[in-house]
């Protein structure tokens, strides 16, 4: 059986973004001043890991220490250098057809990107956002997601200067259109 703070640790970690402070109290069972305490404990368990607990007064974060910067730096840096990957071309792909729809959207969000690859695609929107050629906002339609979107400098490296510019752009966007009206309906 885990200990409380290192289901905190599980928790943080499978997550791989902030958490809400009730949130996590809630899903470990315990008070808000059991959760302070908790997260001290495994704050000083990280001491000298290589990862940090980053804390706000609402939410809570796993992430790399400050002193494994160079080395994370050349991690960074040798992702750089390496090709997209089919994974994150397609990714791409879905993005950018969907960043020049009629419905004004501009972008796709997560879970819309996963369902039309059929896999999670949060490795390839982190290699994409890493490399500057999308970029996330808050979707205007539900304050809880984020909408990602070709950047100018994905659209220079495409060689075109808008979304709407990108081959069969508007029959596709036609196919998905019906689509999405044909699962709404069901």
């Amino acid at each position: 059986m885990l200990t409380t703070p290192a289901a905190l640790h599980a928790l943080l970690f499978a997550s791989g973004e902030p958490l809400q402070k009730k949130q996590l109290a809630a899903l470990l069972e315990i008070g808000d001043s059991d959760l302070k305490t908790v997260l001290q404990v495994l704050d000083n368990s990280l001491k000298g890991s290589g990862v940090a607990l980053v804390e706000t007064d609402t939410e809570v974060e796993l992430r790399t220490a400050p002193e494994a910067s160079t080395i994370v730096k050349k991690l960074r840096e040798s992702e750089l250098a390496r090709d997209l990957g089919k994974a994150s071309l397609e990714t791409l792909a879905v993005i950018a057809y969907q960043t020049g729809g009629t419905d004004k959207r501009g972008g796709a969000t997560r879970g819309e990107i996963d369902w039309v690859r059929g896999v999670n695609s949060s490795t390839s929107l982190h290699t994409l956002l890493l490399r500057g050629l999308v970029e996330g906002r808050e979707d205007e339609h539900d304050k809880r997601r984020v909408r990602y979107s070709l950047t100018t400098e994905a659209l220079a490296h495409l060689g075109i200067a808008r979304a709407e510019d990108l081959p069969r752009a508007a029959e596709l966007q036609a196919v998905a259109e019906g689509i999405i009206k044909e699962e709404a309906a069901s």
